[in-house]
């Protein structure tokens, strides 16, 4: 791997963990508590889990120049991958039959707060 891909690639790292703060931080303030950042298992990996009382977002988060972009970046294979992640951590919550869970993404756009989109897979066919 030459050297300015390798950069290429690090700073994209560290413009998704950026993005992923600024997320972290807008749900925060929603009342949500972080319970897990890049959480990585064999099937996949999950931006961000979020907890409120029973309630556990699993979020996507998308640094793109605009909401439009950023929505159509969740693809139907992404879905299938953070839903199989997602089964993966939901096994190992000791509450979990108590959980619901939802599959949220926030957008974050250059200069702006980040959007927080509810149930992204919802409505899909």
């Amino acid at each position: 791997m030459g050297a300015s891909r390798r950069t290429d690639r690090q700073l994209n790292e560290r413009r998704g963990h950026r993005g992923e703060f600024f997320a972290s931080i807008a749900l925060m303030l929603k009342g949500y508590r972080i319970v897990a950042r890049r959480y990585k298992t064999r099937l996949g990996e999950i931006d961000l889990i979020a907890r409120r009382g029973d309630l556990v977002l699993v979020v996507e988060v998308k640094l793109r120049p605009t909401l439009t972009a950023a929505m159509d970046a969740v693809t139907r294979m992404s879905e299938k991958r953070i839903e199989a992640a997602a089964d993966l951590w939901l096994m190992r919550q000791p509450d979990h039959a108590r959980l619901s869970i939802r599959f949220d993404m926030v957008a974050v756009l250059p200069r702006r707060w980040p959007v927080h989109i509810p149930n992204i897979f919802e409505g899909r066919s």
